[in-house]
């Protein structure tokens, strides 16, 4: 069973919650996340400024579409993405934006698509200052989440914060239409995937969707309403932590009902050397992050 763990147990160090952690982190590769500083409210406020942009039409779209731009900022239309290369290009809609870097920044110059400008739409300034502000919480979510997670694996708390200064933080609005007829066995809302980076911290509008491979090669539908958070662990935070952490398939097949996802890809700076602990190997995060973008977006594979 997927662990379900109070954020403000877990700030506390309550120590059933803290084995409760390690076992989803280690174990699982998935929690449920609830009593966080983001309540349902929000959440419903986020997928509604969502909604309203990807209701609207394609031309009005098509002004922010990232396939325009060697980066992931803005729009993607159905079937940019191909997650599982023996699946067909995913079928959702997303809009993308992140950690845009301060002027003057050392890594400006440098001219890295990972923390490129974002793109808004035109005439919604409403849906930026909802998306910013929630990017912003999330954020703090995240770090804070983190730091638990350094703890319950044996590190100190404050391990990771230096590595998350100038984080590679995607936040996403995935948007589901209703399974279409012409899908088949290789179409999917986004087909079988480990995530690229450390963290995702996923809210969704309560429209079951979401399925986690187990162990014995089942899958096993995840929910949970807005106000809570599904959490998982990406590829990158596994091979850092000599896997101590675990990073887990999942998949979203669709069904007769549209659904919307915003998850927060929570991923360190880009000079950050993520390869195993004590292993004196290099791998830079923003290297491996970009690898895993242009083998995914069709624009970035195919410029």
């Amino acid at each position: 069973m997927i662990p379900r763990i109070d954020m403000q147990k877990l700030v506390k160090r309550d120590p059933q919650t803290m084995v409760d952690l390690r076992r989803g982190a280690e174990d699982i590769g998935f929690l449920i996340l609830y009593n966080t500083a983001i309540d349902a409210a929000r959440i419903d406020e986020v997928i509604a400024a969502y909604a309203d942009f990807f209701h609207r039409d394609e031309a009005f779209k098509q002004a922010v579409n990232m396939a325009r731009t060697g980066a992931n900022r803005g729009w993607g239309a159905g079937g940019a993405e191909q997650v599982d290369p023996m699946a067909n290009p995913d079928y959702k809609e997303v809009y993308d934006c992140g950690f845009e870097l301060p002027a003057g920044d050392v890594l400006t110059a440098k001219n890295l698509s990972v923390y490129a400008p974002n793109l808004w739409p035109a005439d919604m300034p409403e849906f930026r200052a909802t998306i910013e502000g929630y990017y912003h919480q999330a954020l703090e979510v995240c770090r804070t989440l983190l730091r638990a997670i350094a703890a319950a694996i044996g590190e100190d708390d404050g391990y990771f914060d230096d590595k998350f200064s100038r984080p590679m933080a995607l936040l996403r609005g995935n948007f589901y239409p209703a399974r279409p007829d012409w899908a088949g066995e290789k179409d999917f809302g986004i087909a079988a995937h480990t995530d690229y980076g450390c963290v995702t911290l996923l809210a969704t509008d309560g429209v079951p969707g979401l399925e986690v491979k187990t162990a014995d090669g089942t899958w096993r539908a995840v929910e949970t309403r807005p106000g809570s958070f599904i959490i998982n662990f990406g590829e990158m935070l596994q091979m850092w932590t000599r896997g101590r952490v675990t990073a887990t398939v999942h998949r979203v097949r669709g069904s007769g009902a549209e659904r919307i996802s915003v998850p927060m890809f929570f991923n360190p700076n880009y000079d950050t050397n993520v390869a195993p602990l004590g292993s004196g190997e290099e791998v830079l995060a923003g290297r491996h992050l970009k690898k895993r973008f242009d083998e995914t977006y069709l624009h970035l594979k195919n410029p």
